[in-house]
């Protein structure tokens, strides 16, 4: 008797996790670490500046995995740290994110702080403060919003819930 084809489990997206607070949170991560990026790389910067750009990059990469495997709710193929151990992995992966965020909000508010001289009307030359200041306001809501998430996930966490929804 030949063997049964294979079924093929289909892909789709869980609606739920578009309309919950993870979601939410995840998109709002996901645009102003995006805004705060590539507003830092459009710009000359050097020093400390490499740190942070490399912090949000590598988070917004995380990231945006992250929401695409609870999107398809594909957890469980994350060896280690998926399936049961999920809200967990979240709440220790928004903790780092939230805690290097921090750092770069701190960079970001050095580096503005550095141009302020060149903030009054009547100075002619080029000047980064404008593009530094527009980075720290996309850091803070991106630390903002990562927080938000960590606090979320260990009341999950803490309620016992194996669920990210």
């Amino acid at each position: 008797m030949p063997p049964a084809p294979a079924t093929r489990s289909s892909v789709s997206a869980n609606r739920n996790y578009f309309k919950s607070l993870p979601g939410v949170l995840r998109v709002l991560q996901l645009i102003f670490g995006a805004g705060f990026w590539i507003t830092i790389a459009s710009i000359h910067y050097g020093g400390a500046t490499h740190f942070a750009l490399f912090v949000v990059v590598f988070f917004w990469l995380l990231t945006l995995i992250i929401y695409f495997l609870t999107l398809l709710d594909k957890q469980e193929l994350v060896p280690i740290i998926g399936g049961d151990r999920w809200v967990l992995a979240n709440t220790i992966y928004d903790l780092l994110a939230t805690l290097l965020h921090i750092a770069t909000v701190g960079i970001m508010i050095s580096k503005t702080e550095s141009y302020s001289y060149c903030n009054v009307p009547t100075y002619s030359q080029y000047c980064l403060y404008k593009a530094n200041l527009v980075a720290t306001v996309f850091a803070c809501l991106c630390c903002l919003f990562y927080l938000i998430s960590t606090i979320y996930f260990c009341y999950k966490k803490c309620k016992g819930s194996e669920t990210v929804i």
